[in-house]
């Protein structure tokens, strides 16, 4: 069993309905070990929209990486999920943010998540769940340090 992470968001409809449902779809190929507390957080790059409703979770699959990554893809398909444009508005998104220790750098899929660094709304949940974690060699304060203007609060 590989141990990985998945970022979770939502803005449309009942986000709250819509993270559990995409949960349930999920238990079906992955086993949930840990689910950080839901987050609200403000747009980033499209931001006349919703704020979104965001959790990041840690589990455990015997899905490959690709697997996995098809997996996600259905589940976002069975909840309705449309691409519209690039950071809009969307009823789910899951995101592969880390899979063991694994550098995966294939078409539609690189692990870790190239952009969860950036993201507090990935980066607050995740250290919730597993504060001593290290990503690429930096522990998840020393990512935060950083941070600055994006708005996020636990719900």
């Amino acid at each position: 069993m590989s141990r990985i992470y998945l970022g979770l968001g939502t803005n449309l409809g009942d986000t709250e309905s819509n993270l559990e449902q995409a949960l349930y779809c999920l238990s079906e190929k992955i086993t949930i070990l840990k689910k950080s507390s839901l987050y609200e957080t403000e747009p980033v790059g499209f931001k006349d929209q919703p704020w979104f409703l965001n959790m990041v979770v840690e589990a455990e699959t015997d899905l490959s990486p690709n697997g996995l990554l098809r997996f996600v893809q259905s589940t976002e398909k069975r909840m309705k999920r449309v691409k519209t444009i690039v950071n809009g508005p969307r009823i789910i998104d899951i995101d592969i943010l880390l899979y063991d220790d694994e550098r995966v750098d294939a078409e539609g899929l690189i692990i870790p998540h190239p952009r969860m660094t950036e993201r507090a709304f990935v980066m607050v949940p995740l250290r919730e769940i597993s504060p001593g974690l290290v990503i690429s060699g930096k522990s998840i304060s020393d990512i935060m340090s950083g941070f600055s203007g994006e708005r996020i609060r636990k719900v």
